[in-house]
């Protein structure tokens, strides 16, 4: 809600005390069927939203130290190749029905709108893809000491994550992906994932961190999928994601 928002800024301004490390972890598996926020947004595009208007506020408002780490959680099937989920192709996509226009490609898919069909699994993938695109964007536009970095927790079904998926991913796919050793790890072990990427250094800023490939724990690594460093679809991500949340960096540039 942009209200909880803007009141978590606002007791952050008070206090007035750097901020060293920001971790964004709201997120949401989608519904059967498809929901909008108030805004319009796709219940599980919101919450990126929500952390980009965080970030900018926090950024503008000068609160995050000079060495500070945003760390924002990603999703393994932003990367590709994951069973029961599909990104979009968003040049594609942006050909066919935006003229080419990737910005307000990325910007339909956000409000779930005219040309995107809903299908919960896909449209979760896209939210995770933009995501990881939105911490490139960002990383080229911190100061030189702060990072960022889209890290995915891995398989951890022992939380409320699929509570609003539907019966195809929660009785069939997470049950099956149970049975499998090495698919699957604890809350803490996932959580501390986020911790680990809090002490990555700078030259690793902007990039997309998760498991090995056809893998969900275990240990991290840099996604380097073609699609992740499509240069074009990040800031087509970064401007559609300004446009809707209404906020933008104040006098930085990538």
């Amino acid at each position: 809600m942009p209200s909880s928002v803007q009141s978590a800024l606002a007791k952050l301004v008070e206090c007035n005390r750097p901020i060293d490390f920001l971790l964004l972890n709201a997120g949401l598996v989608p519904f059967k069927r498809r929901a909008l926020t108030a805004e319009g947004i796709e219940a599980s595009q919101a919450p990126l939203i929500g952390h980009h208007r965080l970030t900018i506020g926090l950024l503008n408002a000068n609160l995050l130290s000079p060495n500070a780490r945003i760390v924002i959680a990603g999703a393994e099937p932003a990367r590709g190749g994951v069973p029961m989920f599909k990104y979009t192709d968003l040049p594609a996509f942006a050909a066919k029905y935006h003229h080419g226009d990737r910005s307000a490609a990325v910007e339909a898919l956000i409000h779930n709108g005219p040309n995107v069909k809903y299908v919960p699994n896909n449209t979760y993938a896209d939210a995770k893809l933009i995501i990881a695109w939105w911490v490139a964007a960002l990383a080229r536009r911190l100061p030189s000491g702060m990072a960022v970095y889209a890290v995915s927790p891995g398989g951890a079904t022992a939380t409320n994550v699929v509570r609003s998926a539907g019966p195809a991913l929660k009785y069939l796919f997470i049950p099956i992906v149970n049975l499998i050793p090495g698919m699957n790890q604890t809350p803490e072990v996932a959580a501390h994932r986020y911790i680990q990427a809090s002490r990555f250094g700078t030259e690793a800023s902007g990039q997309f961190f998760a498991s090995a490939k056809g893998k969900f724990s275990g240990p991290i690594e840099v996604q380097r999928q073609p699609h992740l460093y499509d240069r074009a679809s990040q800031e087509a991500a970064w401007q559609a994601v300004v446009r809707v949340s209404g906020i933008d960096l104040l006098n930085r540039q990538p």
